[in-house]
């Protein structure tokens, strides 16, 4: 329990809705976060290609900006697994790290026009351990992101620790907290698009209530991280000046204090811990142990999947 793991935060915006510039982005900063000896590199929410900050910007009733925006970002998103995934398992491997990567996943299995708001889980070995897709795209994401099933969350053993996580506002809902706890993590990964108060106060006690190292990665994008022919940055972001997301990115420990962060401008965060540093607060509080009262409390959770259609 005394061998100690070091965990990354990026904070970084990708290559504006330019999958290969942004899958070699990643690539550098896993490099970057691998000579600093991280064993877990945590990115921020839909890093690949890029967070769709326009849905908060430009009305919902302008159909053809947001059709093209959306035609944009499809063209640019994954397919889990797929090549561009499969270039960061490689460098994973080859630099012995593990990865939680933020990607827009195109729906393969069904349509394959649909998009879903994605972390990918990749160990050290390269090897794909799963993915969670977003249970609830919050407000205008619903104008780009499809709703997810249950039957991808979960938790997974990485070697040095067990990891799951949440993105973004799916951490406001206790329930899916609650499962990823009673599944035994040991480090929660919030990949988010939030930033600031009360985000970083709720990281503080997700951290405290669950007893585990909370990460929480966001992208810092500057108005010039945005080419100048997407014409919704004249058009709808005219009013602001450089900074649209100062991130803001902690890691967070189990006591609920921050021990790294809050991050300024782009850069990687990088805090390292002990089991025993996990272990220890459970002895006063562990909410899926000896302060649950499943006698009391059933929590019920469908993991089965539920596809468009079903062949017989």
């Amino acid at each position: 329990m005394s061998d100690s793991f070091t965990i990354a935060a990026v904070q970084a915006a990708p290559v504006f809705l330019d999958l290969e510039a942004s899958v070699d982005k990643a690539i550098g900063l896993m490099n970057e976060a691998a000579e600093n000896e991280a064993n877990l590199v945590v990115f921020p929410e839909a890093f690949l290609p890029a967070y769709p900050l326009w849905v908060w910007f430009i009305p919902s009733g302008k159909t053809h900006p947001l059709r093209a925006l959306y035609s944009a970002l499809h063209a640019n998103s994954v397919q889990v697994p797929g090549s561009e995934i499969s270039q960061i398992a490689v460098q994973a491997k080859e630099l012995s790290i593990n990865v939680v990567m933020g990607v827009n996943e195109i729906n393969v299995e069904a349509s394959g026009s649909s998009l879903f708001n994605t972390i990918v889980y990749i160990d050290s070995d390269g090897e794909i351990r799963g993915k969670h897709r977003k249970l609830v795209p919050t407000s205008g994401e619903r104008l780009v992101w499809a709703q997810a099933a249950s039957s991808d969350l979960e938790v997974f053993d990485l070697g040095f620790a067990r990891v799951g996580g949440l993105i973004c506002w799916e951490n406001y809902m206790p329930l899916a907290r609650h499962t990823l706890t009673a599944m035994g993590q040991h480090v929660h990964c919030a990949p988010t698009w939030d930033r600031g108060e009360p985000w970083i106060s709720s990281m503080r006690h997700i951290a405290k209530e669950s007893r585990c190292i909370v990460v929480s990665s966001c992208q810092h994008l500057r108005m010039d991280d945005i080419p100048d022919h997407f014409t919704f940055k004249s058009e709808y972001l005219r009013d602001i000046e450089d900074v649209i997301n100062p991130g803001m990115s902690v890691i967070v420990d189990p006591d609920g204090k921050i021990v790294s962060g809050p991050a300024e401008g782009e850069g990687i965060l990088y805090s390292t811990f002990t089991m025993e540093q996990v272990i220890g607060p459970h002895w006063q509080l562990d909410t899926a142990g000896h302060y649950s009262r499943p006698d009391v409390f059933e929590l019920s959770v469908i993991s089965s999947e539920r596809p468009q259609i079903k062949r017989k």
